[in-house]
C-alpha cells in the first residue's frame, strides 16, 4: 500500500550513530506523500554526542519531516492514541534498551508511548533495530516483537561480524518498503539480511 496520504509517526531513540542513515527515510516518507509526525525520545532531545549536538538533530529531524513540530514527551505522544492516530509508527533506531522496552510492555519515553497509542488503535508499528546485543540477551526480546500482532521488523543483519557478532542493524533503506508491507498487514521478506554486505 502506497504511503501517500498516511499520517506515519517517525520516532528516533538513542542510536545516535544511525542517525545519518535515517533521516533521510524520513524524507522519503514525506517526499512520497506521507506526513510524518517525528517523536524523540528524551536521549535524542538532550544528549549531545560525538555524533554531533542534540539541537543539530533536531533541526534536521524537523527540516526532513516538513515540520515545526517534535513530540518529544509523553503528554504529547499520548493523544496519537485516541484523538490524533497514527496509520503507522515507525521507530528508527530502535536500541536495544528500547526494543527490550517495547517487548515487555514498558512505556517510559514519548516514542513507546507513541508505539503503544498505535497498537492501542490496532495500527502498526514498524521496527528498525539498532543494537549491540541483537545477538545476545536482546534476542530473546527481538524475536518477541517478530511474533507480535501489528509488529513488523525491518529486516535487519550482523552490521559487522568480525569485531561485534552480537551487533544487529536494520537495512533503513527499506524503511518505507517495509512500512507499505506493514498497511496491508504484510512482513517484508527477507527480514534477515546480510546487512554488512550493503554498508
Amino acid at each position: 500500500m502506497d504511503v501517500y496520504g498516511k499520517r506515519i509517526g517517525f520516532g528516533l531513540t538513542g542510536s545516535h550513530c544511525t542517525y545519518e542513515e535515517v533521516i533521510p527515510q524520513i524524507r522519503k516518507l514525506r517526499e512520497s506523500g506521507a506526513e510524518v509526525v517525528p517523536v524523540v525520545t528524551y536521549t535524542v532531545a538532550r544528549v549531545d554526542s560525538k555524533f554531533g549536538e542534540a539541537r543539530k538533530w533536531l533541526e534536521a529531524i524537523k527540516e526532513a519531516a516538513g515540520t515545526d513540530q517534535i513530540i518529544a514527551s509523553i503528554p504529547e505522544a499520548e493523544p496519537l492514541g485516541p484523538k490524533h492516530p497514527l496509520d503507522c509508527m515507525v521507530i528508527a533506531p530502535s536500541t536495544g534498551a528500547s526494543t527490550s522496552k517495547l517487548a515487555n510492555a514498558i512505556t517510559d519515553n514519548p516514542v513507546l508511548m507513541a508505539a503503544k497509542a498505535t497498537m492501542r488503535n490496532q495500527r502498526p508499528v514498524v521496527v528498525a533495530i539498532s543494537t549491540n546485543d541483537g545477538l545476545g540477551l536482546n534476542m530473546a526480546n527481538i524475536a518477541k516483537l517478530m511474533a507480535a500482532k501489528n509488529i513488523y521488523m525491518v529486516p535487519f543483519g550482523q552490521d559487522n561480524p568480525e569485531k561485534k557478532q552480537n551487533s544487529l542493524v536494520s537495512h533503513m533503506d527499506l524503511i518505507k518498503e517495509t512500512v507499505e508491507a506493514a498497511l496491508e498487514g504484510k512482513q517484508l521478506q527477507p527480514v534477515i539480511i546480510e546487512k554488512y554486505k550493503y554498508s
